[in-house]
C-alpha cells in the first residue's frame, strides 16, 4: 500500500520535512516513490509547498494520506 507521509530531514533540533509517496513498509526516512512537496515548521509563518495535482493523482491510484499530511493539506484550501 502506498502512503503519502512526512519524511524528516534537517539536523538535530532543526527539523525540515518532505511530503513523499512511499510504500507503507518502508522506514520513515527510507526509500520513497516521489517527492510531493515540503514543510518547514521553523519559519514564521510555516512554509508549506505541495504539488496538489500529483497528490490527487496518487490518491486516485489508491494512496492514503497520513493524519498529519491530511491536516497540512487541508490548511491550504
Amino acid at each position: 500500500m502506498v502512503k503519502i507521509r512526512l519524511s524528516r530531514l534537517g539536523s538535530k533540533k532543526r527539523p525540515f520535512y518532505r511530503i513523499v509517496a512511499a510504500d507503507s513498509r518502508s522506514p520513515r526516512d527510507g526509500k520513497f516513490l516521489e517527492i510531493l512537496g515540503y514543510y518547514d515548521p521553523r519559519t514564521t509563518p510555516h512554509v508549506l509547498e505541495v504539488k496538489k495535482d500529483r497528490v490527487d493523482d496518487w490518491v486516485s491510484k489508491g494512496a492514503q494520506k497520513s493524519g498529519r499530511v491530511e491536516k497540512l493539506i487541508s490548511t491550504l484550501s
